[in-house]
């Protein structure tokens, strides 16, 4: 790849970011979901692939590969979707390729989704890295920039306008990230001879997570009515015994439709009903939303159902869980449905062997059940959104969720320029429009360690907090912070001060002694400036599964769990004031890039990367369930068997 090359893929990637700022973000995001208005076909599985293995990465779009099938272009091999396409071959150059790859499938869409014009056929891609634009039958129907967030194009008038019921999809997606995209890169050109070939190059980052790509959630294509329901927006509160919930319903293609929105308990019986596309509902002797281990009866969920009815008689319907809850933050407490919430849980990747961020399902439930068992009542998505279905376990099972966007590695001050502002604003507004409704999602996070003491820092988070609370007034504001106490801009703005520290690590590595002195003088400096209650969003160190020594050493399971315990000790005086949640850094060990700090990934997990517990789980397992069991609020069964 010639600089040339990556400049263009770069600038292309640029121009998009620059599209989307100029260009307000309209609709919803509702996750597609069958009724009898609505059909949901998933197209995911087995993809043609081709990487542009081309030294200017370009000849996909020189050749327009878009417009016939992709075997015709050149060799293509088979590629699972979702998944990323890294771990799937042999070739360590698709391991590490940077630019553009191609990905097609023929899929067969049912004729009576053609033949009825009254039929509205959409095309949802989940989340592809980083930057994609998508054709079908050789028609271009979107652009999409940034990873981890849903995109989707209304492609009934081209199915319509090209003959048969086959339908070509192709996607390009670029990987390569720049100072404007998030999270941000840099291309970096190895021009000595002497060393390396011509157009010899490397993606920098200042993440520490392997920059997986491709494809990586499910691809669907689903129907509404031409008149639909675009959006909802639900806000809850209570009073004693009486839950509220607030909702607002946006319709497409209708100017005067008619709207009724029911309320039903988990039992079916319906508990509130109304008309009108904005409302509240008033619920009876109300089931609170709560999280795990906080009640006898967590994660109760209503169901709303919401019928929109055009003057030319057709109806649309659209389901939506809803969990009544409150959410309060003091200088010192986090409050759920006004009772005082300690978060004791973990940070996780999606991370897996093979599939990358690929979303699997078999997965998604291990991890659930493994943080269950542990006693884990939240997590953070550090350091990207989530795909949808995690945060709808999380509703089901009562799992709090700090909802971070993809902000993680802004060190560069030339990432703190206006077009990075305007992307982040963007890419905000995504989060919010998809995860508002999710009672789990309790609180925002904008960044994860950012260069926050550079001068334009301050402005560029007061703008992102600002932003944000203007999109959802209901939950708090935070991001996640690493720099210096006096030194750190962004704090002033936000909610809850997040602080990630690794002393003994890091800092001061092998000396678990000064843990007690450096992490009491830590939250003392951060409350004594702020007056804002603080979690401890990371913490922890790397443990290579069977390695031993004693007395201690780095990097073996009996170093880490001797960090987490001084860690701990210091947690239990300080709970008792200001300190309103620990989050572990890692659930489970995870891929990075090829460093000299770094034995095949990151292996501060408290699981190995095929979830098999290290001595630290076990650790936590009884030091959560002891805290939870501290609430005095829990059912004998949910004790632990311990206690």
């Amino acid at each position: 790849m010639g600089s040339s090359g990556a400049e263009r893929a770069a600038k292309r990637v640029f121009l998009a970011a620059l599209c989307s700022v100029c260009q307000a973000l309209q609709g919803g995001m509702l996750s597609p979901t069958e009724s009898p208005s609505r059909e949901v076909k998933d197209v995911s599985g087995l993809w043609s692939f081709r990487a542009d293995l081309s030294p200017e990465r370009n000849r996909g779009f020189e050749q327009e590969w878009y417009k016939s099938p992709l075997a015709e272009t050149g060799p293509v091999i088979d590629m699972p979707v979702p998944s990323s396409y890294n771990d799937i071959t042999q070739d360590a150059k698709i391991r590490d390729f940077i630019g553009w790859v191609w990905y097609e499938k023929d899929v067969w869409v049912p004729a009576r989704w053609i033949q009825d014009r009254g039929t509205r056929i959409v095309l949802r891609v989940g989340s592809a890295h980083y930057y994609s634009v998508l054709w079908v039958n050789g028609v271009s129907v979107t652009e999409h920039v940034g990873g981890h967030l849903p995109f989707e194009a209304d492609i009934s008038d081209v199915l319509r306008q090209t003959s048969g019921s086959v339908c070509r999809i192709t996607i390009a997606v670029n990987n390569t990230l720049t100072l404007e995209t998030l999270p941000p890169g840099t291309i970096q050109y190895m021009n000595d001879r002497t060393r390396y070939p011509a157009g010899y190059f490397v993606q920098n980052t200042n993440f520490d997570f392997f920059n997986y790509a491709g494809i990586h959630r499910s691809v669907l294509l689903y129907t509404t009515p031409k008149a639909h329901i675009d959006d909802i927006t639900v806000e809850t509160s209570f009073s004693d015994n009486i839950g509220l919930v607030s909702y607002n319903v946006s319709v497409l293609g209708s100017s005067k439709p008619a709207v009724k929105v029911t309320l039903s308990a988990q039992d079916g019986r319906c508990v509130a009903s109304a008309n009108g596309s904005r409302g509240v509902l008033k619920v009876t002797d109300v089931n609170l939303w709560w999280p795990y281990l906080m009640h006898e009866n967590p994660a109760y969920l209503y169901s709303m159902e919401v019928q929109a009815t055009a003057e030319d008689g057709q109806t649309d319907v659209y389901t939506l869980p809803v969990g009544i809850r409150t959410i309060k933050v003091t200088s010192t407490q986090f409050l759920i449905n006004n009772k005082p919430f300690y978060f004791h849980g973990v940070n996780k990747h999606e991370d897996a062997d093979i599939r990358g961020k690929g979303f699997d399902w078999p997965l998604v439930v291990k991890d659930f059940n493994l943080m269950k068992w542990m006693g884990v009542n939240s997590f953070r998505t550090s350091h990207y959104p989530y795909a949808e279905e995690v945060l709808q376990m999380a509703d089901r099972h009562g799992i709090v969720i700090i909802d971070e966007c993809p902000g993680v590695g802004i060190k560069d001050i030339r990432s703190f320029g206006n077009v990075s502002l305007a992307h982040h604003l963007t890419v905000m507004e995504e989060l919010v429009r998809r995860d508002k409704n999710h009672p789990s999602v309790v609180m925002w996070s904008v960044a994860n360690e950012p260069a926050s003491e550079m001068q334009p820092a301050g402005f560029y988070f007061k703008a992102l907090v600002s932003r944000t609370k203007s999109l959802d007034s209901s939950r708090p504001v935070t991001y996640i912070t690493d720099s210096n106490y006096a030194r750190d801009l962004g704090a002033p703005y936000v909610d809850v001060i997040c602080v990630n520290s690794y002393f003994s690590w890091y800092h001061d590595p092998g000396h678990t002694e000064i843990i007690d002195l450096q992490l009491n003088t830590q939250f003392d400096n951060w409350y004594g400036k702020y007056q804002k209650p603080i979690i401890q969003s990371e913490y922890g160190a790397d443990a290579v599964p069977g390695l031993h020594t004693d007395p201690p050493m780095m990097f073996t399971e009996e170093y880490q769990k001797t960090v987490l315990q001084n860690y701990h000790n210091v947690f239990d005086q300080k709970r008792k004031e200001f300190v309103i949640g620990e989050l572990i850094w890692n659930f489970a060990d995870f891929m990075t890039a090829q460093t000299i700090t770094r034995v095949v990934g990151n292996k501060k997990g408290i699981f190995t990367r095929q979830r098999q517990p290290k001595p630290g789980a076990f650790l936590l397992r009884e030091r959560y369930w002891r805290i939870a069991n501290e609430t005095g609020v829990l059912p004998t069964w949910a004790r632990y068997p311990c206690q």
